[in-house]
């Protein structure tokens, strides 16, 4: 009769030294089912693809006072940042004088943390949603930061604790990023990519568009609201997501931006592909009907 596969016996993130204490030997350690993430962490093959279980293998080797922040703490906000490769590595703020170096499963920021600056998540101290805004300004493009602030807006975090945070850290690394996304920022945005194209129009020195404007045909009727619109010009812009359509909802879009043309609108889409590979383009076809100029593509 053929052996029977070993079971794994991690069950969950440990170090050799809590394997050791568990009876879990080293050649347990190797089974093709446990994952080591450093020199001195393990955990099992599932959980390393869940955050939560990542952050409590990081958590082993770092000091008790370790916050999780920046990426890691917006990804635990439900925060989606575009235009930023995924990054598996857990973020942690610890204090300056902690002796704790960045390795293959973490990256560690020096810094000190305000008093309400961090809260528990599922019994874990990570850095408040205003406060990872601040921590991202510092590594993100304006583009990015606006459709995270964008998010935040949307909270009811108000725009005057964003400022009164960034006059608090005055000096500090993305602080002139985030000053100059914050006037432009809108809760109303409906997508983060359709806040990266707005940025790409709003650096372009277009006027300022209204967000989820609702259109109503000759009769009164509502036609549809729309992502970005200049009512004055009767243009509006759309960002067409990624997504999956069936034959109602394609049946539905079509007989929108109809309605739309009928209502004399000038219906201008645009996808990921258009604002990421030709942006001067995407300026050029709302410029030539907003503002009547023609940038070369």
């Amino acid at each position: 009769m053929p052996t029977p596969p070993v079971p794994p016996r991690v069950r969950r993130p440990t170090d050799r030294r809590g394997a050791r204490r568990d009876g879990i030997s080293d050649w347990h350690l190797r089974h093709r089912d446990t994952v080591r993430s450093s020199r001195d962490t393990y955990l099992p093959r599932e959980a390393a693809a869940d955050l939560h279980g990542r952050i409590a293998a990081v958590l082993l080797g770092a000091p008790s006072a370790a916050v999780v922040s920046h990426l890691t703490a917006a990804a635990l906000s439900g925060l989606e940042i575009p235009l930023v490769p995924a990054d598996p590595r857990v973020h942690l703020i610890v204090a300056p004088e902690q002796r704790v170096r960045s390795r293959a499963d973490r990256r560690v920021h020096c810094a000190l943390l305000r008093p309400g600056q961090s809260l528990r998540h599922r019994g874990v101290l990570v850095t408040s949603v205003e406060r990872t805004w601040l921590d991202l300004a510092a590594e993100l493009t304006a583009p990015s930061l606006l459709a995270v602030t964008d998010q935040l807006l949307r909270r009811r975090i108000a725009v005057a604790a964003l400022d009164s945070l960034l006059a608090s850290a005055r000096g500090a690394r993305g602080v002139r990023t985030a000053r100059r996304v914050l006037p432009v920022a809108d809760g109303r945005a409906g997508s983060p990519m359709e806040s990266v194209l707005r940025w790409l129009l709003h650096e372009a020195g277009l006027p300022r568009p209204a967000l989820q404007h609702v259109v109503l045909d000759v009769t009164g009727a509502r036609v549809g609201a729309v992502d970005l619109a200049w009512p004055e010009h009767r243009v509006m812009v759309e960002f067409d997501g990624e997504v999956y359509r069936d034959r109602r909802t394609s049946v539905d879009d079509l007989r929108r931006q109809n309605g739309l043309v009928l209502a004399g609108w000038t219906v201008l889409r645009s996808s990921s592909a258009d604002v990421l590979g030709r942006p001067a383009w995407v300026v050029a076809l709302a410029s030539r009907r907003v503002q009547g100029r023609s940038p070369q593509p």
